[in-house]
């Protein structure tokens, strides 16, 4: 039996997540046509059809969907098996790989990093920073071993294991009127431009809004779109608006006359989870994942001690 080399996996591996030869070929710096003569070497080794195409679309085959599978498990381990080795080289012994959002409280991001395993002395945790919901796509995946998520559904491919849960903060010019209350509804501020994370930023949260939004016939008058917490301070002043965000960006834009209140509404709480692989048969990711449980109640006894306000 012939193993197919390195650039072979890739490239359908590629292919399989984009089902897109245009896509796919950009994605790996080639050309569509070579990218096509390396899908037919490699069936031509394995022996049978993987990819099913034609000019409109590109299909795998169940065969390709079994071959795909295993072909990300072993990119994972040579990708890792340089890691290891680049990691053994500076005396670290295990590397991590740990994906988290921009939008995640930093304080859960210091305590995951001072975790210390005892059967993992050289433990190396290598971060990767990504928006929620493709943190997520890339845990399933298996291209990061565990990553801190924020307002993502519920997957058969993931365990997700809950550390922290937060308002959604509305941030609003120091001189609104809304700063007489200590929190706010929808209904409050449903006079005012909101200012939103755009929708790939985290589409989960942005749909989440949009229902409860629909369901209680609130509209307001126009809404503008971030992606960085220091955007929105720049459209809450532009337009006497209200933005959207984590206690943390919040707190980050709260100064040159912008203030944060608490967005009283239950069904629009963030959430922030670690997510692994549902199926991960990794001790090293085991062993982190208990350590986080053990960790959480020590996290957020402290975090119940941090103002909520601002201003």
């Amino acid at each position: 039996m012939v193993i197919p080399d390195i650039r072979l996996l890739q490239a359908a591996n590629v292919l399989a997540e984009e089902l897109n030869f245009s896509r796919a070929a950009e994605r790996l710096r080639i050309d569509q046509s070579t990218l096509s003569k390396r899908i037919m070497e490699l069936e031509g080794l394995v022996g049978v059809r993987l990819f099913e195409r034609n000019h409109q679309q590109v299909e795998l085959t169940e065969p390709g969907r079994h071959f795909v599978q295993e072909a990300r498990n072993a990119l994972l381990h040579a990708e890792r098996a340089v890691l290891s080795a680049t990691a053994a080289s500076r005396g670290a012994d295990e590397v991590l790989n740990l994906g988290r959002s921009a939008y995640v409280d930093p304080y859960l991001i210091t305590a995951l990093l001072s975790i210390q395993l005892p059967l993992f002395p050289g433990l190396k945790i290598k971060q990767w920073s990504n928006y929620s919901h493709e943190l997520a796509h890339q845990v399933a995946l298996g291209k990061l071993d565990m990553a801190l998520v924020i307002a993502v559904p519920d997957s058969a491919k993931l365990n997700l294991l809950t550390v922290a849960e937060a308002s959604v903060f509305i941030a609003l010019s120091r001189d609104n009127p809304l700063n007489d209350k200590e929190e706010l509804r929808l209904e409050d501020i449903c006079d005012h431009d909101w200012v939103l994370p755009a929708p790939h930023v985290n589409p989960h949260l942005y749909e989440m809004l949009q229902d409860v939004s629909a369901e209680r016939k609130i509209k307001a008058p126009e809404a503008h779109y971030f992606m960085t917490a220091e955007e929105a301070s720049e459209l809450i002043l532009a337009h006497d608006g209200v933005a959207f965000l984590t206690l943390g960006a919040a707190w980050r834009i709260a100064r040159d006359g912008v203030t944060m209140r608490p967005l009283a509404e239950p069904r629009l709480r963030l959430v922030t989870k670690l997510a692994t692989r549902a199926d991960n048969k990794s001790r090293l990711v085991s062993e982190f994942v208990r350590a986080v449980g053990r960790r959480l109640m020590s996290t957020r006894s402290a975090q119940q001690q941090r103002l909520p306000l601002a201003g």
